[in-house]
């Protein structure tokens, strides 16, 4: 594997640390698109007395640099606590990492904004930050268009965001999302960007062509 990899990137890739589902979780993160070839979903089981990550997992989809970016990152979250773990940098995982090809960098900045993802929601349960449009917008920037490699706010896919309600909030989202094989992809990520947050989701889908008419789809879950 001749691409630059460095001795501790290779052992991760074949060894990685962290991995896999976590039941109970105290929240979670996702970002990236398996379309787009690179994915990462974050578990993070906070004590919440002391806000220090007790443990954490990942699951990804990518090469080498993106397992290795991800199971390094973990390694690096575990036993922090969630003010120590804000301040882990790009430039910290790949020295960890003892350096990382450019063309490489991407999976990095990946596995840093999923736990930065994750640790915003974390304030957000905590009441530390509100739920709102800006939020609600910050966590779509990291669900991938398959059509594009964009964000679905980079896209133009976000059409409207609503959040109504008290301490149980309800949010809206209008997406435009094309009737074809990527669409079920499209929301099924969105749903999991808000998971562990208390909200009420409702994503409705419109065709691209039918923006200003009537809704072509309506879905609503409750997570």
């Amino acid at each position: 594997m001749k691409v630059g990899y460095s001795k501790k990137v290779l052992e991760l890739f074949m060894n990685p640390k962290n991995v896999g589902h976590m039941e109970d979780a105290s929240v979670t993160s996702l970002a990236g698109s398996i379309a787009c070839g690179d994915m990462i979903k974050l578990y993070l089981k906070i004590n919440p007395k002391t806000e220090v990550i007790e443990k954490i997992t990942f699951e990804s989809y990518g090469c080498a640099a993106n397992i290795a970016t991800s199971s390094v990152i973990t390694e690096m979250a575990k036993g922090k606590s969630v003010q120590e773990a804000w301040k882990i940098s790009f430039k910290d995982e790949v020295e960890e990492l003892g350096g990382l090809p450019k063309i490489k960098y991407h999976c990095a900045v990946l596995s840093i904004k999923g736990l930065r993802l994750a640790l915003t929601k974390w304030d957000v349960i905590r009441g530390r930050r509100p739920l709102d449009e800006a939020l609600v917008e910050e966590l779509l920037k990291w669900v991938m268009d398959p059509h594009t490699d964009k964000d679905l706010v980079s896209a133009g896919m976000v059409k409207k965001i609503r959040v109504v309600g008290g301490k149980r909030k309800r949010v809206e989202i209008t997406l435009e999302v094309p009737e074809d094989d990527f669409k079920e992809e499209i929301l099924s990520n969105v749903e999991e960007a808000f998971e562990k947050l208390e909200v009420e989701m409702i994503t409705k889908s419109v065709e691209p062509a039918d923006v200003e008419g009537p809704l072509a789809e309506a879905s609503e879950k409750g997570t």
